[in-house]
């Protein structure tokens, strides 16, 4: 066995039976209530709807349950569906150092693989907690070159969904080895996806959860895997990043839990664009302006925010929410950038779209060094009346360091929430995951 993955095993092994401190229990169920509150909406529209009735026949049987039509469904069809309706309207969590969304893959292949096999709510959080841990190091450790082409989600989360399934499956060091030196060649994801107008980023998630899924059942079986998949010299790292420091994929493994330093979003939009809005509410929370006196806007941000969000042709849902100008446009028109920000109605705003052009995107030098530790921006407003205003935004509102409180994390869940399903299934989902460690069974019906 590599001694990288041997690590990593030993470490999810122990996890399995060790006692989680009560602040990871409580950061885990609050990663599994943001996951809801993304999914549920995310599952009424496409891909998902799609690929619902593309993978129809795989439907109404199984153990796990397929959110949105509520329906029944094998391990991995579930993880697959569930994984993409959750990473669809650019709600979920991110974890910033390794610009990442663990949420969609990890708890989408973790909850299917605890409903498939009926497992207690520990069992789940510990899942959750592992997947988390496993793959977010694992991400810090080859960025942030890996960013240049790849899709985290999509590939780190692979690793992610392999171990939290391997926990939910309870196998041992060297399959739960070969459950990771699987998931390793399975992942894969192009930026390139989300560079134009496709459904295919939501699918990056889906098929992460699926195919760490089949990871750690295979591994179960006895499927070997490389142990040294992660730093050999065709492996992961060497293809996909620039000189990875595996060092970090070890950091503080046990003893620091990078799930209590998760990003919950404040904004309905891709996290490039967060820092923007948030600077440039500032502006306009303590100055008192409208939009229409505004001139002129300049943003200064990190390249990568610039590559993924400069765009200023907007027309529909994704162009919404991969735009910072529109994005801080429309906060600028209507103070918010909720769900209803991609609207036909306010996608064709002309208010919107006449600010955008008066919106210019620009590398910041600080900006860019802080990238990808801080998520930064620096927003300088003329108006009309000659006067310029600017604020540095350090980090977003929903990081670690800015966190959403628990009030505020139930806020936007039922925001979200509590159109699709109501408000009385609202709360008993809320509840049956506050108590998700007090169950026998989870089944979190919607």
């Amino acid at each position: 066995m590599g001694a990288l993955i041997e690590t990593i095993a030993e470490y999810a092994v122990h996890e399995q039976t060790s006692r989680l401190p009560d602040e990871v229990r409580h950061h885990a169920k609050r990663a599994l209530i943001d996951w809801f509150a993304a999914l549920l909406p995310g599952a009424r529209l496409e891909p998902a709807t799609r690929l619902f009735r593309a993978l129809s026949d795989e439907l109404g049987h199984g153990r796990a349950t397929v959110y949105g039509i509520n329906q029944r469904a094998p391990l991995r069809t579930a993880a697959l569906l569930n994984g993409i309706a959750s990473h669809t309207i650019e709600f979920d969590d991110i974890f910033r150092d390794a610009v990442y969304h663990p949420g969609c893959p990890v708890i989408a292949a973790a909850l299917a693989a605890a409903q498939s096999r009926e497992v207690d709510g520990d069992t789940l959080l510990r899942a959750i907690v592992v997947g988390y841990e496993v793959s977010t190091r694992i991400g810090v450790a080859v960025q942030p070159s890996h960013y240049k082409y790849w899709h985290t989600t999509g590939t780190v989360g692979t690793f992610g969904a392999a171990a939290a399934v391997a926990t939910i499956l309870r196998l041992n060091a060297i399959q739960f080895a070969d459950a990771i030196g699987t998931a390793g060649t399975f992942a894969a994801a192009l930026q390139q996806a989300f560079r134009t107008e496709t459904q295919t980023k939501p699918q990056h998630a889906g098929n992460a959860a699926q195919a760490g899924a089949l990871a750690a059942l295979g591994a179960e079986q006895g499927v070997t895997g490389a142990h040294d998949i992660l730093e050999g010299a065709a492996g992961f790292g060497a293809a996909m990043s620039v000189d990875p420091d595996w060092s970090k994929a070890t950091d503080g493994l046990g003893s620091r839990y990078n799930i209590t330093a998760m990003t919950f979003k404040n904004h309905g939009c891709c996290g490039h664009s967060f820092a923007p809005i948030d600077a440039a509410l500032v502006l306009k929370k303590e100055h008192g302006f409208t939009a229409a006196e505004i001139e002129r806007i300049t943003v200064g941000t990190y390249k990568a925010s610039v590559d993924i969000t400069g765009r200023w042709e907007v027309r529909t849902p994704f162009d919404g929410r991969f735009s910072t100008p529109y994005t801080v446009a429309s906060a600028m028109v209507h103070g918010s950038v909720r769900l209803d920000s991609v609207t036909p109605e306010r996608l064709a705003d002309p208010a919107v779209h006449a600010l955008m052009q008066r919106i210019e995107m620009e590398i910041d030098p600080r900006c860019e060094a802080d990238f990808p530790g801080r998520r930064s921006a620096l927003v300088s407003i003329a108006l009309k009346d000659g006067s310029r205003l600017e604020h540095y935004q350090p980090t977003r509102k929903g990081d670690p360091d800015m966190p959403l409180s628990d009030g505020e994390l139930t806020e936007k869940y039922y925001e979200l929430a509590t159109p699709v399903i109501g408000k009385p299934p609202a709360d008993k989902l809320l509840a049956e995951i506050w108590a998700a460690d007090q169950r026998n069974v989870v089944s979190f019906a919607t």
